[in-house]
């Protein structure tokens, strides 16, 4: 059996500056939505973190709801790192987040001081650390004033709870005025993390001037459009596939003729470039200097592998940027 860590890990990965920040995140980073909860072999998920580690991949990104259940993929995240990382905590950038239901009556959803605080108390018992490295709010709400859930970040930052805050899913004018009450309180947001791939623009509608504007990293979930932007569905839908499964965040309908000829075209394109049109998509996210990381998903160590191999391969040309540009529009 090999070392672990493998000791040229870092020899492997591009860190790139959140912001104007002083911490650097690989341009590759571990979601942990799917694959980490009780419903998946722990052994298969251990396998997955061990070997991005290897890989150079520091940062592995969580939220309170993930699982399922909602809380498992802390708890089995936490059940690996005492078992598997012992002495590596300072080599790695663990992040959660709260902002979606996660207990019943009125404080657990949402983005009130009493859920935020009490919601990352929880998550950290069940990941048995003192602190996060990065806190998000999850999602806007609504209601509660911006200042109060802004303010519960700032304040666990200020014990101690977490080194950084950061925030999700806001739209660019509610960004800006998260960034500016952020900065107001002396805890500027280190990142936002938006959905973002060549199926789903709207970051670039503005939210990445705000964030460039203001020195705020971006973190982009969800690059592969949930496995769309990948030869997976070229030839049908796979049994083993996330659709078939039954994936409420991904369904037959969605997998339109005329997103598949999309597809099908984009395709071509990345063979004429001799790579996956996986890698392909993660490159053309990360082409923006404004984007430090892109979260990945992976059920497969050779997933792993294929993102990470895509830092060594040509950038995108200008020309073949607006090839794709021509075809998604």
């Amino acid at each position: 059996m090999s070392a672990f860590p493998h000791p040229e890990r870092y020899q492997q990965m591009q860190y790139r500056r959140s912001g104007r920040s002083g911490l650097k995140l690989p341009a590759i980073s571990l979601g942990l939505w799917h694959n980490f909860g009780d419903s998946t072999r722990v052994d298969n998920s251990r396998e997955l973190l061990r070997h991005a580690f290897d890989r150079g991949i520091t940062h592995f990104d969580l939220a309170n709801n993930y699982g399922p259940p909602p809380g498992s993929a802390e708890s089995n995240f936490g059940r690996i790192l005492r078992e598997d990382f012992q002495g590596l905590r300072d080599e790695l950038v663990i992040s959660t987040k709260a902002g979606y239901t996660m207990w019943d009556g009125p404080y657990g959803d949402w983005g009130s001081r009493k859920y935020l605080i009490s919601s990352l108390d929880q998550s950290l018992k069940r990941m048995g650390l003192e602190y996060v490295d990065i806190f998000y709010h999850h999602r806007p709400d609504p209601e509660t004033p911006l200042e109060e859930t802004m303010r519960a970040l700032d304040q666990v930052v200020r014990q101690g709870k977490a080194l950084y805050a950061a925030i999700s899913n806001y739209p660019a004018d509610k960004a800006a005025e998260a960034i500016a009450i952020l900065r107001d309180l002396g805890t500027p947001c280190l990142i936002h993390q938006p959905r973002y791939s060549m199926f789903e623009r709207t970051p670039e509608q503005g939210l990445l001037d705000v964030l460039g504007d203001n020195g705020v990293g971006c973190i982009a979930f969800s690059p592969l459009a949930g496995g769309v932007l990948t030869d997976r569905y070229l030839q049908g839908i796979p049994q083993d596939s996330r659709i078939a499964s039954g994936s409420k965040f991904l369904n037959e309908n969605q997998l339109t003729q005329e997103k598949m000829e999309k597809v099908r075209q984009l395709q071509a394109i990345a063979q004429q470039r001799g790579q996956k049109l996986a890698q392909m998509a993660l490159s053309w996210v990360l082409r923006d200097a404004r984007v430090t990381s892109v979260l990945i998903g992976a059920s497969k160590t050779a997933q792993i592998d294929d993102a990470v191999e895509m830092l060594s391969q040509p950038v995108l040309s200008q020309d073949e940027i607006d090839a794709i540009h021509n075809i998604l529009v």
